[in-house]
């Protein structure tokens, strides 16, 4: 059985998804999907998220964030 949700829990719901530092952490996860979908397709498999984060955070998230800081 779920619990209603309160008025209090649904303002802060609508809080977090207005927040930049949400939007930011969609952002970034797309990206780095993006990333795992390109990575997967030219080694012919699925390389798996834990990878795929590593390997961008690594290699592409420093300018990622300043092209980001740019806009």
């Amino acid at each position: 059985m779920r619990r209603a949700k309160t008025k209090a829990v649904e303002a802060d719901d609508i809080s977090l998804r207005r927040s930049s530092v949400y939007r930011e952490f969609l952002a970034e996860r797309e990206e780095i999907l993006k990333h795992k979908w390109l990575e997967s397709e030219k080694v012919g498999h699925d390389i798996g998220y834990d990878r795929a984060l590593l390997d961008w955070i690594m290699n592409h998230r420093e300018k990622w964030r300043n092209r980001q800081n740019k806009i």
